[in-house]
């Protein structure tokens, strides 16, 4: 008499959109993508202004701004439409997602390049290079693996591709330290009386300018 036996599932042996195919899981995967969708719509664009404030690259970094975008919303859209609902969906967000990001990374490597001289170029380039290339290698072996049946292979390429791509993100961590404060204008609305040439008064609204600085140390201090 037979018997079954239950193989162990591990961690390389699944896509990672699979583990959000399934409820719970599924609610989890698309809050985690979503956030992730925010900070990464926020990253980008504060990447792009101080970029454009060192005024290097202007149309490559808008194109870049551009990419980045798109990229963000496709993880999004690849968080809430899961495989195992809408797979067309979930794989154009896919697509957007890491091809996108991808060609955006690259975009953000060519920038450090030919930036202002700062001590960090001086390994945060390769290191962007490296991981870029890396990633780019990711995507080939992951399509074609996936294509020839070698799922298990596949999945661990994606995985690695993910880790790869959260990467690259903590690299911003380096250029975004010389951002020191910003500054934040208030219009203020004041009444004040005046007078004409008769003697009457009359109230005149004047528009005062107040500026703040608000450093990174002391913003929570400011709220």
């Amino acid at each position: 008499m037979g018997k079954n036996v239950t193989l162990p599932l591990t961690l390389c042996d699944i896509l990672y959109c699979t583990c959000g195919s399934y409820n719970p899981q599924s609610c989890l995967f698309s809050q985690i993508c979503n956030i992730c969708c925010v900070l990464a719509l926020w990253i980008v664009t504060i990447r792009f202004q101080q970029v454009r404030d060192l005024g290097s690259g202007s149309h490559l970094n808008t194109a870049g701004l551009v990419l980045g975008f798109i990229s963000s919303i496709g993880i999004s859209i690849l968080g809430n439409f899961q495989q195992s609902v809408v797979m067309g969906v979930h794989l154009f967000g896919a697509l957007m997602a890491f091809v996108l990001g991808l060609v955006y990374f690259w975009i953000q490597a060519w920038l450090s390049y030919y930036s202002s001289p700062s001590h960090d170029r001086k390994w945060v380039v390769p290191v962007r290079i490296v991981l870029c290339s890396l990633c780019t290698c990711l995507v080939i072996c992951m399509f074609v693996l996936y294509k020839t049946g070698f799922r298990s292979e596949a999945a661990i390429c994606e995985w690695a591709l993910v880790m790869c791509c959260f990467a690259l993100f903590a690299i911003f961590a380096a250029e975004f330290r010389h951002i020191d404060c910003h500054k934040l204008t208030v219009q203020n609305k004041e009444r004040k009386s005046s007078s004409d040439a008769n003697g009457c008064s009359f109230p005149v609204d004047y528009l005062s300018e107040q500026t703040i600085m608000l450093h990174p140390g002391s913003f929570w201090s400011v709220l």
